[in-house]
């Protein structure tokens, strides 16, 4: 528990370092607004998130499950540790699944999710990028989550690390041979996997929502394996916000109260893309 601090930092800043390096030297595609404007923005955003949260939530979701108290399914179970802490790392996953998809499918929600849809490129950065806002829901859950779960502390910990880290390899704009990819993305979520997710188009928007494991998207019918236009061709972003000159720090907080949210609702019906082969 004393450690966590710092073993959590150094996770971050060793994956970050390292898929920013593998993107740069292999590129899956080629970056469509400048590197520079996206970066300041998206690091900025990320560092403001962090810095709200730990004011708002001095006792963050690992010090609850420090607590040790009798709270908790899995604090009723007579279960050997290591089997607690793998079911705990899963129920979280699942947890950020289904969090996921309500932050597509309730519209004050989305409008608040729609600011990670907007970046025009996709790569590490974009991995990191979500509204304060989303942020301070998203401990809130995953707090509950904790209560409600009752997990090691140990649990909560790889799945924060977990879950840090698969965000900045999934968003990652680097090239993995296909052979190689279709064996990642039978234990983990693969950059060509959650690229998909980050389409212009509705119906690829509205699907692959998993973060850590693929197997939920597969149980609950949201996998789509490639992108209809493919991977070089297709449009990241949202259609209504295609201009990179306002996409900046300051508009970027503004977009869920004044930005349009657009028709990317689960439940609205977009167009099956035609495939572009």
């Amino acid at each position: 528990m004393a450690n966590e601090p710092f073993i959590r930092l150094a996770a971050f800043f060793g994956i970050f370092i390292t898929v920013a390096i593998w993107e740069s030297l292999s590129p899956r595609r080629q970056l469509t607004t400048p590197k520079t404007l996206r970066w300041v923005s998206n690091i900025s955003i990320t560092l403001l998130g962090t810095a709200i949260v730990r004011g708002l939530f001095p006792v963050l979701a690992v010090t609850f499950a420090a607590n040790e108290t009798n709270l908790g399914i899995l604090n009723q179970a007579s279960l050997p540790f290591v089997l607690k802490v793998f079911i705990g790392v899963l129920a979280f996953d699942l947890i950020i699944y289904f969090q996921h998809v309500m932050f597509h499918a309730v519209p004050i929600l989305w409008r608040l999710h729609m600011m990670h849809h907007a970046d025009l490129d996709i790569d590490v950065t974009t991995g990191l990028r979500f509204h304060p806002i989303e942020v301070i829901l998203s401990m809130g859950i995953k707090i509950a989550a904790v209560i409600i779960i009752g997990p090691p502390v140990l649990a909560v910990i790889l799945f924060e690390i977990f879950l840090n880290g698969t965000s900045m390899f999934n968003h990652g704009n680097m090239l993995i041979p296909p052979g190689i990819d279709r064996l990642l993305r039978l234990m983990v979520v693969t950059p060509d996997m959650h690229r998909v997710h980050h389409s212009v188009v509705i119906k690829e928007t509205n699907s692959n929502f998993g973060f850590n494991f693929p197997w939920w998207d597969r149980l609950f019918g949201t996998y789509r394996p490639q992108p209809a236009a493919g991977h070089e061709k297709m449009v990241i972003g949202l259609s209504q916000f295609r201009n990179y000159k306002l996409l900046t720090l300051p508009r970027l907080l503004a977009l869920p109260f004044v930005g349009n949210p657009g028709l990317y609702s689960p439940g609205l019906k977009g167009r099956e893309p035609k495939s572009h082969d």
